[in-house]
C-alpha cells in the first residue's frame, strides 16, 4: 500500500555510523505500529567521515559509506514500502563541508582558484576590498597564527609519488599546491640531481622538459574557455608523466623527497622556512587563524562555521550537478518527500523552490504514467524555516509549508503559566545583575554577534553599499564606514530573519520589513 502524499505522523531517524540503514529496518515494524506514516531521514549522503549527524556533505550524489551502501540503502527501502511508510530525506542544499581531504570540488577549487570548473559553485568574492586577498581564498583553518604554525613545522609539504603532485597538511586538511608552482620545488638544487644522473642522461632531459611544462600551463586567472580547458587536462597530463617518471628513475623521486625536507624546514631555525612561505604565497589560497575570518573572510559560511562553504545554488549547473541523486531517487520511487534544510541560506528560495518542484513534478510525470492521462502525483516538500511573530511563509514558494517549528513554539506555550512572569522577571534579574528590557537586549545582541562573528559580511555589505553611493554625485559623500554604521544598524533592527527582494521582485512584507526597520534605525 503506497503511503499518502501527506504525512499523518513522522519519526525522525538520525542516521550516523552508529545507526546504519540496517539499524533502521529493524526499527520499522516498530514504527508502523506506532502509527507513524513517514520515515523522516537526516541527511545520509555522503558527509564528512565521523559526521554524527551528516549535514557536512562532501557529496550530493553518494551515499555516506559509514551509513551503508546500495544494498542496504535497498533494505531500508525495501522494508518502508513492505510496511506502508513513506520515506523524506532532509536534504542540504546550501553548503558543503570544506576542509579535510574529502571533498573533490573544494580540493580542485584549491588547486587551481578561479581556473577551477568549481570556483563558481562555492560563493566566494574573488575580488575583496582586501588587495592581497584578490584572486585568493582565506582559509581560515589554522590554530594558530600563520608564521608560528609554519616556523613550528606544522604546515607540512608532501609529495604524493604514485599521483605525481604536492600539497601541504595542517593536520587532517590537505591544500594542493598550484602546478604552475611545482617548478620552484623541482628544480631547488637542480645540479644535484644533475650529478647524480649524468648530464646527458635522458632521463634528466625529461624532467628539465617536465619542469618547463607545467611554467607554461594557463594561469589561475585565464578566463578563455580554451586556456581553461588546456589547463584541466594539461595539469594531470604532467602529474601522471612525473609520476611515471619517479617510478622510472627512483633517483628523481629521492631528489624530489630531499627537496621536500628541505622545504618543510627545521624548528628554530626561521630562514629555512621561507621557501615554504614563498611557495604558499603563490597558491589560489591563504592560510590563516580561524578567528582571522570573523574580519576577513571572503567567502559565504553556514552562520560563522568556516568549514561549511555556501554553495551557489541559484546558478542551474550548481543545482543540476547537487541534485543528480536525489531526483535519481525520486524517479525510482524510493523518496516521497524532502525537507529542504536552511532554506534562508539561498540566495533566493523562491526560484530554487520552484525549479525544484518543477524537477521533481517532470520526474514523477515520467515514471507515473497515470493510466488513461491524468497528473504525477503529489510530492511533500517542506522548508526549514523560523517564522516570527506574525510572520507568515512567503507567498509564491511551492511547498506545503515549513517544518514546524512555528507550531512547535506554539505547543511549547502551553507549558508556560504566564501567572508566573513576575516571579521569572525577579529571578531573571536577580541573575544578571540588572533589570534588562528584552527588545533593547536582541538589539545589543545583533550588533555584538556582527562585530564578533560575522564582521567580514558585514563589510562586504557596506561595501556594496559604498559602491552604490559612489555612483551617484548627490550620495558620493557618504563614506564607507558611514555604510557599514548605517547597514549594522539597519540589521539590527530588522524585525524577521531576513528578506526576499529578488530582481525585479519586491513583496509588500519585504517592503513593509525594510520600511520599519528603516524608521526604528533612524530612532
Amino acid at each position: 500500500m503506497a503511503p499518502d502524499p501527506i504525512p499523518r505522523a513522522t519519526y525522525r531517524l538520525q542516521f550516523n555510523r552508529q545507526f546504519t540503514f540496517d539499524d533502521a529496518v529493524a526499527l520499522v515494524p516498530y514504527l508502523q505500529e506506532l502509527g507513524v506514516s513517514h520515515c523522516y531521514a537526516s541527511p545520509y549522503l555522503k558527509a564528512r567521515s565521523g559526521s554524527p549527524h551528516g549535514y557536512d556533505i562532501v557529496d550530493h550524489n553518494a551515499l555516506n559509506p559509514e551509513i551503508g551502501d546500495d544494498r542496504s540503502f535497498g533494505r531500508f527501502v525495501t522494508a518502508l514500502a513492505r510496511h506502508g511508510l513513506g520515506h523524506i530525506l532532509d536534504f542540504v542544499p546550501n553548503h558543503m563541508g570544506v576542509g579535510g581531504d574529502d571533498n573533490a570540488w573544494w580540493l580542485d577549487l584549491l588547486e587551481n582558484g578561479q581556473a577551477s570548473p568549481y570556483a563558481d559553485f562555492f560563493d566566494i568574492d574573488w575580488h575583496p576590498h582586501e588587495k592581497a586577498l584578490r584572486g585568493k581564498v582565506l582559509i581560515p583553518f589554522l590554530g594558530g597564527y600563520y608564521g608560528d604554525l609554519l616556523e613550528n613545522g606544522e604546515l607540512h609539504l608532501a609529495f604524493d609519488a604514485q599521483r605525481g603532485e604536492f600539497s601541504v597538511w595542517y593536520l587532517q586538511h590537505r591544500f594542493p599546491l598550484d602546478p604552475r608552482t611545482y617548478p620552484g620545488i623541482l628544480e631547488y638544487g637542480l645540479e644535484r640531481l644533475t650529478e647524480r644522473l649524468g648530464a646527458d642522461q635522458p632521463r634528466l632531459a625529461e624532467y628539465q622538459s617536465l619542469s618547463t611544462a607545467f611554467t607554461h600551463l594557463p594561469a589561475r586567472r585565464e578566463t578563455a574557455a580554451a586556456k581553461l580547458e588546456e589547463r584541466r587536462r594539461d595539469k594531470e597530463v604532467h602529474k601522471r608523466h612525473l609520476a611515471e617518471l619517479c617510478a622510472a628513475e627512483p633517483r628523481i623521486g629521492a631528489f624530489i623527497e630531499e627537496n621536500v625536507a628541505s622545504l618543510n624546514g627545521e624548528p628554530g631555525e626561521v630562514a629555512s622556512f621561507d621557501r615554504l612561505h614563498e611557495v604558499l604565497a603563490g597558491q589560489a589560497y591563504r592560510l590563516a587563524y580561524w578567528r582571522v575570518a570573523a574580519d576577513e573572510i571572503n567567502y559565504r559560511r553556514f552562520f560563522d562555521i568556516n568549514d561549511l562553504a555556501g554553495l551557489r545554488m541559484e546558478r542551474p549547473e550548481v543545482f543540476a550537478a547537487t541534485h543528480r541523486l536525489v531526483l535519481q531517487l525520486v524517479a525510482e520511487g524510493k523518496l516521497d518527500g524532502l525537507r529542504i534544510d536552511h532554506a534562508d541560506g539561498l540566495y533566493d528560495p523562491a526560484s530554487y523552490f520552484t525549479r525544484l518542484r518543477m524537477e521533481i513534478h517532470a520526474t514523477l510525470a515520467e515514471r507515473a504514467e497515470p493510466p488513461g492521462g491524468g497528473t504525477a502525483p503529489d510530492f511533500y516538500l517542506v522548508a526549514e524555516k523560523i517564522l516570527i511573530g506574525p510572520e507568515r511563509l512567503v507567498d509564491g514558494w511551492p511547498v506545503q509549508g515549513t517544518t514546524g517549528y512555528d507550531f512547535a513554539n506554539a505547543v511549547n506555550d502551553l507549558f508556560v503559566n504566564p501567572a508566573a512572569q513576575r516571579d521569572l522577571d525577579r529571578i531573571y534579574a536577580r541573575f544578571i545583575g540588572q533589570h534588562g528590557d528584552f527588545a533593547e537586549m536582541l538589539f545589543q545582541c545583533k550588533q555584538l554577534v556582527m562585530e564578533a562573528q560575522l564582521s567580514s559580511e558585514l563589510t562586504m555589505l557596506a561595501d556594496m553599499l559604498d559602491g552604490i553611493a559612489q555612483s551617484d554625485r548627490h550620495t558620493r559623500d557618504f563614506t564607507r564606514n558611514g555604510c557599514r554604521g548605517a547597514v549594522a544598524m539597519l540589521v539590527a533592527c530588522f524585525p524577521v530573519y531576513r528578506s526576499y527582494i529578488a530582481a525585479n521582485r519586491v513583496s509588500e512584507d519585504d517592503r513593509r520589513y525594510v520600511e520599519a526597520a528603516v524608521a526604528q534605525a533612524k530612532k
